[in-house]
């Protein structure tokens, strides 16, 4: 059976950490897929606001989630703190894409690395926009 594979980044633009929640857990008593994916939203969130945006202003625009892909590394359970390291990649015309490792803090164990594509979302007209220059430039920045 094939696996997917998401390389890791050389340089990672921003990390936080956030615990691993009841309601995270699963029936086989570890971090649900589902769960993975809700904790890269709140580590999105955190990483847009130390940009000084959220999902919904963006330099006027919004984001929207294209696709995501996730690799599962090692389980984690509840109670865990886990380490997210994020970085942008791929910057184009409309959007980019977030890589995310995620480690469990107590050992650095793998537990996940995980990949979203991003664009730009004008939700009053329900399309795709260009990415704002204001967040480009924030990026030039933060590196």
């Amino acid at each position: 059976m094939s696996r997917m594979h998401i390389e890791p980044l050389e340089h990672w633009q921003f990390h936080t950490r956030i615990s691993v929640h009841i309601g995270d857990i699963n029936y086989g008593n570890h971090l649900a897929n589902d769960a993975v994916l809700r904790l890269c939203h709140e580590a999105r969130l955190r990483l847009l606001a130390s940009l000084g945006f959220s999902e919904m202003d963006v330099g006027g625009t919004g984001l929207i989630m294209l696709d995501a892909a996730l690799q599962f590394q090692g389980q984690s359970f509840y109670g865990d703190e886990l380490d997210f390291d994020l970085g942008i990649i791929g910057l184009s015309n409309t959007g980019f894409s977030l890589i995310y490792r995620i480690r469990r803090a107590n050992d650095g164990a793998a537990i996940a690395m995980v990949k979203t594509g991003m664009a730009f979302f004008n939700y009053q007209r329900q399309r795709i926009s260009r990415t704002p220059e204001i967040f480009r430039n924030a990026l030039a920045q933060s590196y």
